[in-house]
């Protein structure tokens, strides 16, 4: 399918004609039912430093390399309309915004005064030069990162319909984050964390897929926690079949696991995500904790020992993109200093009152990365129970 350059209008005056073909695919369209502000100013912070005071729900009185969580994925550029409530054919000009989950994760922990790094690749082209700079200057740590001069930096082009579904386009395959290889891992940065965060994306081909198996390996045989959200996008995988096997494929290897409700449906062949039965068929003998977002409406726990739901922050939503991720962050970065959450329900409970909020603020702003919160945000807003 040829793509012409007078079909899409940037704002960042990129024409995604000017790519090589070979280097692009048109991605098959997909929507995810989505649920629910301005995006605040992006913060600076001493990478590793950075002294914070205790407040309730937060579970971060200090922030030390010692609790340092690495996440390993995929880093890309998601083009997001400048108007709502319109498909992406709709849409009459598009912004740029950094994204990718495993990215948005760490920046999201940096930003609430966490310690984060990233493991991945990208393109040695312009975006990946951007990506790299926007990581850094949220104090992400990208020591292992890796530029590809033969690839491309992936795309995605994200809109929030009128009817509260978000709307993706990927262009990759092959894109830079498909070809880390093994050799190219940082083990000494993985094995150094306290909790290793991935998904399900870099699962999909090869050389990556290797790359993470044996990056997943290096962190759990190192005592590192383990923390998965398969953040299912089902047009990048060969079959439904085949992204179900392959999410399940390493699901007993995780501590901590996060779904979302329609990825409950999808794993378990469309069972009843509310039903507490089939929820608990995900949980497997040595994971730690389950997590299950339900958008506005909070979120659902399980442990071994308890299990519960914590009420949500309803907004008005203006890109859901990276929604989940803020609520990933939220959560680890607070057990990457406190690991007792995990045993302990009323701090837990306090604890994803915090997660929450971070899901509910990054709705409210464009784009995943830009939109995520400043710790003093989260914490307003479990405050006020609302999102100015």
């Amino acid at each position: 399918m040829a793509l012409h350059s007078g079909a899409f209008c940037f704002v960042t005056s990129v024409a995604v004609a000017s790519f090589p073909r070979t280097s692009l695919t048109f991605g098959q369209r997909t929507t995810v039912k989505a649920p629910g502000v301005s995006s605040p100013p992006l913060l600076s912070f001493t990478r590793f430093s950075l002294k914070a005071k205790a407040f309730p729900g937060d579970g971060l009185p200090e922030t030390k390399e010692s609790s340092l969580v690495v996440c390993f994925g995929e880093l890309l550029i998601d083009f997001v309309p400048t108007v709502t409530g319109v498909s992406l054919a709709e849409a009459p000009a598009f912004k740029k915004a950094p994204g990718g989950a495993p990215a948005n994760v760490a920046v999201g922990i940096a930003r609430l005064g966490g310690s984060s790094a990233f493991i991945g690749k990208v393109g040695e082209d312009e975006f990946g030069y951007m990506l790299t700079d926007i990581l850094k200057e949220n104090n992400v740590n990208c020591e292992g990162m890796r530029f590809d001069p033969g690839a491309r930096t992936a795309l995605a082009f994200v809109t929030l319909r009128s009817d509260g579904e978000r709307e993706f386009m990927f262009y990759r395959n092959p894109s830079a984050d498909m070809l880390l290889e093994e050799s190219e891992l940082d083990l000494d940065l993985i094995r150094k964390a306290k909790i290793f965060h991935y998904g399900s994306i870099s699962l999909i081909t090869e050389p990556c897929k290797s790359a993470h198996i044996a990056a997943a390996k290096a962190a759990k045989d190192a005592g590192v926690i383990i923390s998965y959200d398969p953040n299912l996008r089902l047009p990048l995988w060969p079959s439904a079949k085949n992204a179900r096997e392959g999410i399940l494929s390493i699901w007993e290897t995780a501590d901590i696991i996060k779904v979302s409700e329609e990825e409950i449906s999808f794993l378990t062949q469309g069972e009843d995500p509310y039903d507490e039965n089939v929820v608990r068929k995900l949980y497997h003998p040595n994971l730690k904790l389950l997590l299950v977002t339900e958008g506005p409406d909070g979120c659902r726990y399980y442990t071994k020992d308890f299990s519960g739901r914590v009420e949500g922050i309803k907004v008005d939503a203006v890109d859901t993109t990276g929604a989940g991720d803020a609520f990933v962050a939220g959560t680890l970065s607070q057990l990457a200093v406190d690991l007792s959450l995990l045993q302990e329900e009323d701090k837990l409970r306090d604890a994803l009152k915090f997660s929450n909020a971070c899901g509910a603020l990054t709705v409210t702003g464009r784009g995943a990365i830009p939109a995520l919160p400043t710790r003093e945000a989260v914490q307003k807003a479990i405050l006020t129970k609302s999102v100015a």
